[in-house]
């Protein structure tokens, strides 16, 4: 008996999981984010809040294409 779960149990799919995973892990990264943002910019650092915007910009461009998958994939 395989202990990977293909979807028998759950009644989702590993590969519609793992972009269902990935979709949430880039959100919860973006709001996550916004608190290094804010942080940042208190402290005066306004370099590191950049860093911290370009970073949370790839999270939702990455759950943005998640997303997007996800409801191809589903569609069907």
């Amino acid at each position: 008996m395989s202990t990977a779960e293909t979807g028998g149990i759950t009644g989702t799919m590993d590969i519609d999981y793992d972009i269902l995973w990935f979709t949430e892990a880039c959100l919860s990264n973006a709001l996550r984010l916004e608190g290094y943002i804010h942080d940042a910019e208190r402290a005066g650092d306004e370099e590191l809040a950049e860093f911290f915007r370009r970073a949370q910009h790839e999270s939702r461009k990455g759950a943005e294409q998640g997303k997007q998958l996800l409801a191809r994939r589903l569609a069907v």
